[in-house]
């Protein structure tokens, strides 16, 4: 790397650079670029440069980084000898803050939670909360997460209002932090899961919300800034999943072949025992296949329609479910809703399979004098499959949920899967009821 490398330059080329290549490009920065490049890299490429970097440097790195920063890059290290010197190189008051946090799950609250936070007295006078905030706000060592809020506390730290900046500058010299305060709070439990503070966060339009114990006391806060990548991993992990894949621990690029491959194979199984479930069914309807060779010309389009539609429904309900937009007591609703959906749409390719039916009798007299016939069933049978579609793949995620499993497992591929069994079922049973005495 050339010694005019900036941090764009080095952010642009980061994906094809080996770790060495990371390393000397950052450290031919300026200082200033280095700090701001440091804090806005993800957690698995700080562990890399922290990796890299020579063990005098670690220290100044160690210390840059907010205390929930350090928990994320140490829980990233977890059974990495790095992780111990990581620690070890905070300052104490640093090294307690990372070690309460360590005693959280990733995925809760509390491991999200930044324990550095503004706060102030409900007996303070409005001059003495400026004193003490840009006291707080001018510290180095334990710098504020936040300078948009302050959070009023008692004697044993429990949460009694909060203040916003702006509340601060507009009350009266001699007012009491008590009175001027907001007390009607958002707060979240320590041991909420990630993706349900992303939802409290979303459904109030806050910028930042506190973390309370079970005595309401306060422990910290977690900003959108926090939020944001926690959304975006928790959208990566369901995308994965409907793929018909597990989730993928790391990047793409930063996965093993063997990695990619073992999360892969096991769905991919399951989805292959599941088709040979449709040779079965095909298998079953040998003899009508046999006496009406014309059926077997219809059967992709019938399967393929009941497992999109399924593909779409459980696609929808699932981002619903994400969203917070359904529940659990909401599948009967669903259930009807789709029914409905279902008919709509099945009716529509019914209506669409009649008529490709004619146009291929009257343009090259493909199906012979019983082509009406073939147009019903066809049509039929995808009325029939395209509702099953749709109640199968609204239906599936509830299942999954009650089971206590991610509704994201059921993915696309997997409804799909499920509904073509349905399809061949209800395609054959239309064509023997329809068909029985003139082509079968």
């Amino acid at each position: 790397m050339s010694e005019s490398t900036t941090a764009l330059d080095l952010l642009d080329a980061w994906a094809l650079l080996t770790p060495e290549e990371r390393a000397e490009g950052f450290r031919v920065m300026s200082r200033d670029e280095q700090d701001d490049f440091f804090l806005s890299l993800q957690t698995e490429d700080q562990a890399e440069l922290f990796r890299a970097v020579r063990p005098g440097e670690r220290r100044l790195w160690a210390r840059l980084l907010a205390p929930d920063d350090v928990a994320d890059l140490a829980q990233y290290l977890e059974g990495d000898p790095l992780r111990e010197e990581l620690i070890s190189l905070l300052d104490e008051a640093t090294h307690n803050e990372v070690s309460a946090l360590l005693a959280y799950e990733e995925d809760e609250a509390g491991g999200l939670m930044s324990p550095r936070f503004a706060r102030l007295r409900p007996d303070s006078t409005i001059d003495q909360a400026l004193f003490y905030l840009r006291r707080q706000a001018r510290s180095k060592e334990h710098a504020l997460e936040t300078l948009h809020y302050a959070y009023v506390l008692d004697g044993e730290q429990r949460l009694l209002g909060v203040l916003s900046f702006r509340d601060v500058f507009a009350a009266r010299e001699n007012a009491r932090v008590g009175d001027v305060m907001t007390r009607d709070l958002v707060t979240v439990p320590e041991s909420m899961d990630q993706e349900e503070v992303a939802r409290v966060i979303a459904e109030h339009d806050l910028g930042a919300v506190p973390v309370v114990d079970e005595e309401g006391r306060m422990k910290g806060i977690i900003t959108v800034d926090d939020i944001v990548d926690v959304v975006q991993q928790e959208a990566t992990e369901d995308i994965q999943k409907l793929g018909g894949q597990e989730a993928l621990e790391q990047r793409y690029m930063q996965t093993s072949l063997p990695g990619l491959v073992k999360k892969r194979a096991g769905w991919l199984a399951v989805l292959f025992l599941g088709e040979t479930l449709t040779t079965t069914a095909m298998g079953a309807y040998e003899e009508e296949i046999a006496s009406a060779v014309v059926l077997a010309l219809f059967v992709p389009l019938i399967i393929s329609s009941g497992g999109n539609s399924g593909s779409q429904a459980s696609t929808l309900i699932i981002r619903a479910m994400a969203l917070g937009e359904v529940g659990m007591r909401d599948w009967w609703r669903i259930a009807h809703r789709e029914l409905l959906a279902g008919i709509a749409l099945g009716s529509i390719l019914a209506v669409i399979g009649v008529v490709r039916v004619a146009i291929g009798e009257a343009l090259f007299g493909t199906y012979g004098e019983h082509w009406l016939l073939i147009g019903l069933t066809v049509g039929i049978s995808l009325l029939g499959v395209v509702v099953c579609g749709t109640i199968a793949g609204s239906m599936l995620p509830f299942v999954i949920r009650l089971m206590r499993a991610d509704p994201a497992s059921a993915s696309a591929p997997f409804v799909a899967t499920l509904v073509d069994l349905a399809g061949l079922v209800v395609y054959f049973n239309v064509a023997q009821w329809l068909l029985r005495g003139t082509l079968l």
